[in-house]
């Protein structure tokens, strides 16, 4: 990906080597590769039990989320951290304020054209734990985007596991990771977030997943048209990395990690969708460019 003369984003809270403070849990997160869970939140429990455990506390605490947003509560801001980081680390750093600044050129220009404002995330870089508007959370949760502050929290080691764990490396696998989660940034905008997180509240279990697997395809549909206009307007994309994308996707598939932990895949416990659906509707939103493509709920 050629990164490395773009515009860096203003919106990057950086709080490794701080401390967490007080705060609420919310959810809306990739699974950490590797994690004991099929689906919901990983490394949280696994089987069924456990991941229906999972799903009700993440819808539950959605709408907690949404309603504190909805309301105009307040939200904490970490502090910022003191510690020293490596050269590494701060590529790394530098790299995702790139890609968020990217996502913010292309999602306000797709706004503008119709007609509304795009509100921009922010993103906090945290190492090990941290406090957001939807509360704890610790590495193991994976990045996630919290609605109740409209930030993005992402640990810099989900990137190391990502390759190590799954052989899913590569600048653009990571840029995938940053724009599926301001796809629920732009979902959350839009109404679709707080609107699926109501309709599940008052289904079972399995269907109450099926919704959240719409809703992370959808993410990854809305980070593929992030990508069709990055390339239009800077050409930005290297040979193989649209294949780097799509092994991400592919290694946080529902049937992969479930096959991975447990040897075996429990359709109606998906949260986030198959490899190939994950693969599927982030090349049906490259492929288009159309935010209006990616309607996972009408398949």
């Amino acid at each position: 990906m050629r990164w490395r003369g773009g515009r860096r984003s203003g919106n990057i809270i950086d709080v490794r080597g701080s401390g967490a403070g007080p705060g609420r849990m919310g959810g809306g997160g990739f699974r950490m590769p590797g994690g004991l869970g099929g689906g919901g939140l990983p490394g949280m429990g696994g089987g069924r039990g456990g991941i229906g455990r999972i799903v009700l506390i993440v819808v539950v605490l959605l709408a907690i989320s949404y309603l504190f947003n909805e309301f105009g509560g307040e939200t904490q801001t970490p502090q910022t951290g003191d510690r020293p980081l490596t050269q590494g680390q701060d590529e790394a750093a530098d790299f995702v304020s790139v890609v968020l600044a990217d996502t913010e050129d292309v999602w306000n220009a797709l706004f503008a054209a119709d007609g509304s404002d795009y509100p921009e995330p922010q993103l906090v870089l945290f190492a090990g734990e941290v406090n957001s508007g939807c509360g704890y959370a610790d590495a193991q949760v994976g990045p996630f985007y919290c609605p109740a502050d409209r930030r993005v929290y992402l640990d810099l080691s989900f990137f190391d596991a990502l390759a190590q764990r799954h052989n899913a490396a590569g600048d653009f696998a990571q840029a995938y990771v940053v724009a599926h989660e301001i796809g629920h940034h732009v979902q959350n905008v839009k109404g679709i977030l707080p609107d699926a997180n109501r309709r599940q509240q008052a289904l079972p279990e399995a269907e109450a997943n099926e919704i959240s697997v719409q809703v992370e395809l959808q993410a990854d549909c809305f980070a593929g048209v992030w990508a069709y206009h990055a390339e239009a307007q800077r050409q930005i994309l290297e040979p193989g990395d649209i294949e780097e994308a799509l092994g991400a996707a592919s290694a946080v598939g529902d049937d992969t990690l479930q096959r991975r932990s447990q040897g075996y895949v429990v359709p109606e416990s998906f949260t986030h969708g198959t490899a190939a659906q994950r693969m599927q509707w982030f090349k049906t939103g490259f492929d288009t460019g159309d935010p209006g493509a990616c309607n996972t709920f009408g398949n």
